[in-house]
């Protein structure tokens, strides 16, 4: 496990080149307002900040306001496979939301909302108590006269900025956003900022 550099506070423009040497796979704990890039950022925080690993690139992508899982891989196949939308790879996010979900909220994730580019595929979702979490940084901006709830929701697709529009569709605006699993691979034992390896394969 590797923890995080110190960001530096222009970040290089040089691109990340493929590695010779066997593929590999990292399990990356994105924080919060970190691009899901190697280069550029204007200033922010990217990835090569975090991640001294050359050759490896992400699969799929996580809004800079979303934080958790990220996938790094230096196999072109194995990232197809991952960021694909066909391969409908399942992705768990847990998810606070501004107000108090009802049945009939959550049924209308489960089965498929309509969207602006389309409707969703059906979703999983459950309540869920409140996880244990870091802190995040800058800290969630609540409205005192209004409840908020935590989600666990499933999806299957890629769309961009999806769980966010899903959950407006239903009311209930998303105000924090953690990825903690995708396909077979967890969050679990990561804090923000760290990365782990694990074999290059998806079974």
């Amino acid at each position: 496990m590797s923890r995080p550099r110190r960001p530096s506070p222009r970040p290089s423009p040089r691109q990340s080149t493929p590695a010779a040497g066997p593929a590999r796979l990292l399990l990356f704990n994105k924080p919060y307002d970190v691009l899901t890039q190697f280069s550029g950022g204007d200033g922010r925080a990217t990835l090569k900040d975090f991640v001294d690993v050359p050759g490896v690139y992400p699969a799929g992508r996580l809004d800079r306001d979303s934080e958790g899982l990220l996938l790094l891989t230096s196999d072109g196949r194995l990232q197809a496979r991952i960021a694909d939308p066909r391969h409908k790879l399942a992705k768990t996010y847990w998810v606070q939301v501004e107000g108090e979900p009802d049945e009939t909220a959550l049924q209308r994730l489960r089965d498929g909302v309509e969207l602006n580019d389309g409707p969703t595929l059906p979703a999983e979702v459950r309540r869920l108590d409140e996880p244990a979490l870091w802190p995040r940084q800058p800290p969630v901006r609540f409205r005192k006269s209004v409840p908020t709830a935590w989600l666990e929701l499933t999806i299957r697709e890629g769309r961009n900025r999806q769980v966010r529009r899903m959950t407006a569709a239903v009311g209930l605006p998303t105000l924090r956003l953690v990825r903690v699993r995708i396909g077979p691979w967890s969050l679990e034992g990561l804090a923000p900022g760290e990365w782990r390896e694990v074999p290059a394969r998806l079974d």
